[in-house]
């Protein structure tokens, strides 16, 4: 952070320099330059800013336009010299650019404050500036910087020069960004302290979710070494189903674990929205976030969102459609690992059915898988009566792994609350019994 900052007061002060050049060349007020390209930028030290520019080998323009992208953040005072007014029409200079804040007091940049900076009233330099921000550049294939908001029809320009959550952290503080959940980012961080010695499933299904770790460790190799990238996608996708509790999102946060990926399970309630564009607009921040990360991207309860596209009878009806064909889209170009998760498989697209790398199914756990279970998640200080025979709870009642872990806590309170030694028959049935019901199932106790 501190060589970071001594780093930025060197830019702050070249690109002042340059301002400053500008305002002076743009209205003819002499100079001590005939062009701010005449300006050498300062030499690099050792932090992530610099490693930032070096390792996009940034030119002059884009390495303005980054520092641009930050003074708002790290020195807003310094763009103040914008709020100057034209005294022929007693409004800004339209040729600053520069949008206002809800709290912010200060100058905000656009496009159009870029391009004054570094092209003047010279044409040909301002198309090279418009093809900076193009979505083939890395300013926005990486997620550095891009322009934003600007209004259907209006100049491209005209639009919020931002610099990325991700890129600020790391150029100021030094750190790498995880976004939070909220509002513009409906995604939380899935973390787990389990491992694979947890996750109870049947060998065929091990077998399918190695596949996806496979994907992970060798996709550089079959996409470049052998060159399969000619005929095969960049990406994972894949579908799994199954009753709730079965292990789908541990699955999820252990493949995570297990390769280095933050897994962000999607959190599709606040993704979908009411308003016309505002689901696309929350779905391309998710995706534009993570397309050079190693995320992986979990859309939980996916049918609610994936599922099948209803007939356009209404305008409603073929917005729906219209959003459904989008997020297939973007699904389908995303570079990284995508796994949807659904109870239910018929309720899917099959468009997207289609598309899937591989679909895993993750039935309810047979005898011995619910039995491992009952012994895994049984914590040791906590033991059973000895009247309690576990094969017998384990043969008897088809539980998930998710409904033996409810059974558990709730036996678990009812234990601490009465000071109990150990878990009775009544207990534990009244807990089989609370989880069968939610599910709808007709309960018979062992015990009677």
């Amino acid at each position: 952070m501190e060589q970071n900052a001594k780093q930025l007061e060197l830019e702050i002060e070249w690109f002042n320099k340059i301002l400053e050049t500008r305002i002076e060349l743009y209205f003819n007020q002499g100079s001590n330059y005939q062009d701010i390209k005449e300006i050498i930028p300062p030499e690099l030290t050792d932090c992530f800013y610099s490693q930032t520019l070096q390792q996009f080998n940034l030119s002059f323009e884009e390495r303005v336009i980054l520092i641009l992208s930050l003074i708002p953040h790290i020195r807003p005072e310094l763009l103040d010299t914008f709020f100057t007014q034209n005294k022929n029409f007693e409004r800004p200079f339209t040729e600053f650019g520069g949008w206002k804040g809800i709290t912010h007091g200060g100058f905000l940049p656009t496009g159009e404050t870029a391009a004054f900076i570094l092209a003047g009233n010279d044409l040909s330099r301002r198309f090279d500036i418009i093809k900076l921000f193009e979505a083939d550049h890395y300013f926005h294939k990486a997620n550095i910087v891009q322009i934003e908001d600007n209004g259907e029809n209006e100049p491209f320009l005209s639009g919020k020069l931002s610099i990325s959550t991700e890129y600020l952290y790391k150029c100021t503080i030094g750190e790498t960004h995880k976004p939070d959940y909220n509002i513009h980012f409906p995604a939380k961080l899935i973390e787990t302290k389990l491992n694979w010695n947890d996750l109870i499933l049947a060998p065929e299904v091990f077998d399918e979710v190695n596949q996806i770790l496979t994907w992970i460790k060798y996709e550089s190799t079959l996409m470049n070494d052998w060159n399969m990238k000619k005929y095969i996608k960049p990406g994972y996708r894949c579908l799994f189903y199954g009753p709730p509790g079965t292990g789908k999102t541990l699955t999820a946060g252990l493949i995570g674990e297990s390769t280095g990926f933050d897994v962000y399970r999607i959190d599709l309630s606040m993704l979908v929205s009411k308003y016309i564009g505002e689901t696309e607009k929350n779905l391309s921040n998710v995706f534009d976030q993570a397309e050079n990360k190693k995320w992986i991207l979990f859309f939980d309860e996916a049918d609610s969102l994936f599922g099948k596209r209803t007939q356009t009878s209404s305008s409603n009806d073929r917005y729906a459609n219209q959003e459904t064909s989008y997020l297939l889209q973007r699904i389908e170009d995303f570079p990284g690992v995508v796994i949807l998760a659904t109870n239910l498989k018929n309720n899917m697209d099959e468009a997207f059915s289609r598309r899937f790398q591989s679909i895993i199914h993750f039935p309810i756990p047979d005898y011995e898988q619910r039995l491992k279970l009952w012994q895994n998640i049984l914590p040791e200080y906590l033991p059973l009566e000895s009247s309690i025979d576990l094969k017998k709870i384990a043969l008897k009642y088809e539980l998930t792994g998710g409904a033996i872990i409810n059974v558990v806590r709730f036996c678990a309170l009812k234990v601490l609350k009465n000071n109990a030694a150990n878990i009775p028959p009544f207990l534990l049935s009244d807990g089989i019994k609370k989880e069968m019901e939610k599910e709808g199932k007709v309960f018979s106790n062992i015990y009677d």
